[in-house]
């Protein structure tokens, strides 16, 4: 069963090049970036001209846009590789989650894109950022749980087939 164990060890590398996408759309709007910024919007603040937000904004598009590829990529690489070795019921299980996850990764992107920073207040401005904060939270969250079942079925399958 080489074929097998080489789809299984596929997978998991994939799911952590997958985790290093994550990686980078949870470090465009991390804690520490968005409290550095508070700061500075307190202290440098100038209304309708948010710079440092736009740059965020537009490092979050691009981090979006790369874990989109990947997870779309991903996903089909699963979708044809997986069914022999899962059967068709946990396979939908899969598609559902992938589904789910596309639909959030969807509204992420949405918000990001349709986000217009110009000509908001200082409150109006935090409350964008805590938004946003929370929508990519959410994600990260549902793919970590989706590739963390992933695996535990995963690595059964290969500990039953190296034996």
């Amino acid at each position: 069963m080489p074929d097998s164990l080489a789809i299984i060890r596929k997978v998991i590398e994939e799911h952590q090049l997958i985790r290093g996408h994550l990686k980078l759309v949870g470090d465009t709007v991390s804690d520490r970036e968005a409290v550095a910024d508070l700061e500075e919007a307190r202290i440098d603040w100038i209304p309708g001209r948010p710079q440092s937000l736009v740059e965020i904004k537009e490092s979050l598009q691009q981090a979006l846009s790369i874990l989109d590829e990947g997870l779309k990529n991903h996903f089909a690489f699963e979708e044809e590789a997986l069914p022999p070795l899962l059967g068709e019921l946990f396979m939908k299980a899969i598609r559902l989650d992938h589904q789910e996850i596309m639909k959030a990764l969807k509204q992420a992107k949405t918000m990001s894109t349709d986000t217009k920073l110009v000509g908001l207040s200082r409150d109006e401005l935090m409350h964008k950022e805590a938004e946003t904060q929370q929508i990519i939270s959410n994600l990260c969250q549902l793919i970590e749980e989706h590739a963390g079942k992933e695996e535990t079925i995963l690595e059964m399958l290969q500990r039953v087939l190296e034996e």
